[in-house]
Order: C-alpha cells, then structure tokens, then sequence
C-alpha cells in the first residue's frame, strides 16, 4: 500500500502570530515590500514592461537585464501571500496595476519577455543557455499561481497560462525548440505548481520533459557565445567568466542528465531550483529514479558543502559550489537566494519521504543563512552571507541584479506552508510557531493552537480547538537534530511514552476538543566544532542555542573578534535581551603583538566574557569584525 501523500495547508488555513516572525512579518509587509517596489520602480523594471524601443548596442544586457520580469514577478509574490493573510486594499491594487503592465507587455501568442520583445526582437529562444527566457517565465507562473490562490483572480493565472502553453508548444514533440532547457533552472517547478493549482496534466509532463532534457543534447547555445569559448551572460554584477569546458556545464547542471547526477556542483540557485523540481516530480509521478538522485544529491550536500548556518556555495567566482569541505568563512559567498532554495528543496524532500531529517535543514538555514540577508528594519540587504567579517562589510540597499530582496520577501509572506503538513493519518509538525492550523480530518473540521516563546523556549503546546466528535488522529511532533538531550511529551499533564519514526515524535490516538499536549525540548547553549577537513574552522567552535547559530561582533566585546579565545571548559550562560538571546562564554583576549608581524613569544592574554548575538542579527549595528567560527584554548 502506498504511503500516504503528504500536502502543505494553505496559507489561509493556517495562522502566524508568533512572537519571534510574527514582527518580522509586519516589517515585511510595512517596509520591506514598499521598500521594493519603490526601487523597482527606479531601476527600471516596471517601465520596462511598456516596451518602450530601445538601443540595439552590443552591450544591451548590461544596461537592460535579461532577467527583470523575475524582480517583478517575485515581488508580485510576496505581496500576493500577503494578500492571502489579509485585506490590503492599496497593495492589492498596486498589485493590479503591475498584472496590467504585463498583460500589455504579452504578445499575440502568449509570448512575454520584454527583452526580447523590445531590445532584441525575433531572438526569442534563441539563446537558451544564458538569456533566462524560461526563468523570467519560471517566476511569472509562480507569480500567476500565488495571485490566483491568494485573491481568487485569474488576471495573472491567466496570462501565465498562455504563456506556458507557447511553451509548451515550442518545446514540446515537433516544436522549434524539441529537446531544450533552460540555462537557469526555475520554470521546472513553478510547473508543478501550476498543475497542482490548475490540476492539468501537460504542465506536469512539460515539467518533467524539461527536467529529463537537462544533461542531453542538444543543447541550444547561443553560436556567438559558444565561439567566444565564455558563458554569455552569467549576471554581470559579479563578472564571471567559465570556459566551455566541464566546469561550465557543472555550473548550470548540464554535465549529466539529472537522473545521473549525485554530486552537487556549480551555480548554487540553479541547482537548488533543479532539485526542488526534481523531488517535486518524484512525488507527483512516483519517480523512483528522482528521488534516487534527489537523496544521493543531498547526502553530498549535507555532508560536505554546507555552512553550519545552512548557507550553501562557497565560490564567489560562480556563486556556486567548491570542493568538498571548502567552507571559507570571510571569502565564502552563501548567496541568500541559494539559502532560500534549500528551504524550498528541503521542504519538498520532508513532503516526499516524511524524513524530519530535511526540515532539521530547513530550520536551519530558515533561522540562521536565510534570516541575514535582511536588515532589522527590512530595507537594506546581503547578496553573499559571509561568516566572518574584517569590518569591511554591511547590507546594500539595493542591488543591480536585485534577485535577492524579492526572493527574501516571499519566502517570509509564506511562511504559513512551511509549518504544518497533512495527510489522510493526520497532521505532521514541522516548525514550532505560534499560531493555529485548520485542516479536514475524518470528515470533520480541525483546528489545532500551537503557542510557546520558541526559538527562545523550548516548552510547546497544542490545543485541539476544534474537533466535533473524539477523532482518531496521528500528530507528529518533529523531534529536532539539536535537541539531544530527553525530550518530554505530555497530553492533558499526564507523561506521554511517545514512538519516534523518521525524527518524528507519534502520537496516535483519539482526540478531543480540548485535549492538550506539552512538548519539551532542552536548549542549552552548546559549542559545534567542524570536520577536520574545513579549514576554517581549525581550532574553533561556533556557539549554538535551539536552532539558532551565533556570531561574534566587536561591538559587544573588548577586542576586535581575532583577538578572542573561547575557553574549552567555561561554562556558557544565557541572557534574553532586546528580543533576542545573548550568549556570554569564557574566554580570554589576547594583547596585539608588538614589534613585529611575528613573535617568538606566547602573547598575553586577560579573561574576559565574550557575548555573541544571533548570526542573522549581525551587521545592525555600524561596521566591524565579526566571526561565527572563534578560536578555543586547547
């Protein structure tokens, strides 16, 4: 008997008013998103969409990205979430008013990409490899996809529903484009999440065709970026340059098909998107083979390439994947988009394999390398999340490949999917946030509270709130990897003996209106030391508490942060300050060497209290070192 198919609830049926996101949230909606579209508005990207005629020079896709519909459609996104938790009236027709600039901006026959519509016309598909024509589309679709759950309009859906089926045309048996894909990855899975909206069929099997084109030729290059030996346009911010060698068809995952593929390799987004579409097929289709490559691809991740704050990609140079074990953390890059991906791919890993192992992942990068790339006040930004700093480094306001921010937004305004599973046993809990969820069960309406002071507090309850007769119901608590201590669980203030199936505690009986459970998780501060092999973090340790990872900052401390010496043995306390925890540990400060870059001698060193504060919260408070990795004494 299969086992049973694991959904998110939608946004509507579930509740946020949790403390720790719950502010964050509003910031969000109050700052952050007005904050975007005002610099959309002045970079370009909503004036681009009226297709104004413009210069043909050969350095168009400097002064007129390929990529800006994506910029729109992922801040349409995140508004459209907002949408879904609550009236906005302006943003709802701020909203309107950009699904009109792109309903004039599609073509005839669903077309709808203004670069090649206004800056290089009859080019279109052309050049799969680097012109992002199907990530443009990609972002749209998810865009149309949300819009339409959110508010019931089929404004967006409906445009983006021409426009993959020009696609699907195109790509499909006998089409101009039979046996291509897109060089960015990204159209693959807002596919499926156009079937499942829309429940048709062909945008599955397109998805899918897509997916198992990757890897096999043709390939359809653009002739004049393959003859220049380089990869067109990999987005000129950064300035990389990768021969048409291996290492370029690692960067996209083009070196094998992607049902060979057990290593992950090259540009970080791209590969986050692809495996996310890929586990998403491998649920819908039951695909065996994808899964496979999905979980072989993972356990090389896991293992070798992440940052202990869940950022992934350590090679500025491709924004992208090193060497295993290559972790630096000042030179590291840790895109905030590619932290955004693993949440999307570790969630769709847990809704495939009901594994908590991937949302002890999610958690963590959701906390710690997805939470850094914004400001406390959400308006200022990190491209790369770096784990230590000379001083050097701060948040941007913007950026001119300004795929970050928006990203950012609507990973937040969705939180609401990420929390709760269900399938036809019952509810799975993923994320302890404080809220409700409702959801059908046995034929009756559920309703279940969720409240604690989490990640702050490890004491978390459950209500049944609603249930209209006693129910039997499977609830699964995620037990998370940090938690190695006894953990607790009680129902109705009676000790609960609780079986444990793939990192979920399982409570299997029959429920209540008013039936109450009391999980306790222990969250004392712990030092982490790395695998031998990261370089990095020789002789260090970074300091843990719950899911959150901390960092050290100059501002807190008497010393810049290299000059800082954890002590192996002291003890680590706990102070709640400012809406956030402060760790203090023992440790000592060392003097600045005198006379010399060099010393025979052992320098002095003073006691001191070394305090940290939440990685993501760094950087908000002026210019200077920081380091999540701090040496110890021996």
């Amino acid at each position: 008997m299969p086992a049973p198919h694991r959904t998110s609830l939608p946004i509507a049926d579930v509740v946020v008013s949790d403390e720790f996101w719950s502010p964050r949230r509003e910031t969000v909606r109050t700052r952050t998103i007005p904050h975007q579209e005002e610099r959309l508005r002045e970079g370009g990207q909503f004036e681009a969409l009226l297709l104004k005629p413009r210069s043909h020079d050969d350095d168009d896709r400097e002064r007129f990205p390929i990529f800006w519909e994506s910029d729109v459609a992922k801040w349409i996104e995140a508004a459209s979430y907002v949408l879904a938790s609550g009236e906005a009236p302006e943003l709802d027709a701020a909203v309107d008013k950009a699904i009109d600039l792109l309903a004039g901006a599609q073509q005839e026959d669903g077309y709808l990409n203004n670069y090649f519509t206004a800056v290089k016309p009859g080019k279109r598909f052309t050049d799969l490899r680097d012109a992002h024509e199907l990530y443009c589309a990609g972002h749209l679709i998810e865009a149309g996809v949300a819009h339409f759950e959110a508010t019931g309009k089929t404004s967006l859906l409906d445009i983006v529903r021409r426009y993959a089926d020009l696609i699907d045309r195109e790509f499909g048996p006998g089409g101009s484009c039979e046996g291509g894909y897109c060089g960015h990855q990204e159209i693959e899975l807002a596919l499926v999440k156009l079937y499942r909206a829309i429940r048709e069929r062909r945008y599955l099997e397109l998805s899918l065709r897509l997916t198992d084109n990757r890897g096999k030729a043709p390939f359809y290059f653009d002739t004049e970026a393959e003859r220049r030996g380089d990869s067109g346009y990999f987005g000129g911010h950064f300035g990389a340059v990768v021969r048409s060698d291996k290492r370029s068809r690692e960067y996209n995952q083009t070196h094998l098909p992607v049902r060979e593929q057990d290593t992950a390799v090259g540009h970080s987004v791209r590969a986050m998107y692809q495996y996310t579409a890929m586990a998403d097929l491998a649920l819908e289709l039951d695909d065996a083979g994808l899964q496979e490559a999905c979980e072989k691809l993972w356990d090389d991740l896991v293992t070798s390439k992440l940052y202990v704050t869940g950022g992934i990609g350590s090679d500025p140079s491709i924004e992208g994947f090193g060497p295993a074990f290559d972790l630096p953390d000042r030179t590291g890059y840790a895109e905030t988009c590619a932290a955004i991906g693993l949440v999307f791919w570790a969630h769709r890993m847990m809704l495939l394999t009901g594994e908590a192992k991937y949302v002890d992942v999610l958690e963590r990068v959701l906390y710690n390398g997805v939470l850094s790339g914004a400001s406390a006040d959400g308006t200022r930004y990190f491209y790369g999340n770096p784990l230590a700093s000379d001083g050097t480094v701060e948040r941007s306001d913007w950026f001119d490949c300004a795929c970050c921010p928006p990203n950012l937004a609507r990973l937040l305004t969705s939180l609401e999917h990420y929390v709760y599973a269900a399938d036809t046993e019952g509810l799975w809990v993923n994320l302890y946030v404080t809220g409700k969820a409702r959801f059908a069960h046995g034929g009756q309406r559920v309703t279940v509270a969720q409240e604690s002071d989490y990640p702050w507090d490890g004491k978390i309850t459950f209500t049944i709130t609603e249930a209209e007769a006693p129910l039997p119901m499977t609830l699964r608590l995620r037990l998370p990897e940090w938690a190695v201590e006894a953990v607790s669980v009680s129902v109705n203030g009676t000790a609960l003996p609780y079986a444990t199936d793939s990192g979920y505690a399982v409570l299997d009986r029959t429920w209540s209106a008013g039936d109450r459970v009391e999980l306790t998780l222990p969250m004392a501060p712990v030092l982490v030391r790395a695998d031998a092999r990261v370089a990095s973090a020789h002789g260090k340790v970074a300091i843990q508490r719950g899911p959150i990872v901390h960092c050290v900052e100059e501002v807190d401390n008497a010393a810049p942060v290299p000059h800082l010496v954890i002590a192996r043995s002291g003890a680590l306390r706990t102070e709640h300050a400012d809406g956030q925890d402060v760790i203090i540990a023992e440790g000592l400060v060392d003097a600045p060497a005198e006379g010399g870059l060099y010393r025979t001698d052992a320098p002095a060193a003073e006691p001191t209290a070394i305090r940290t504060v939440p990685y993501y919260a760094w950087a908000n408070r002026g210019k200077g070192t920081m380091a999540v990795w701090i040496r110890e004494t021996t």
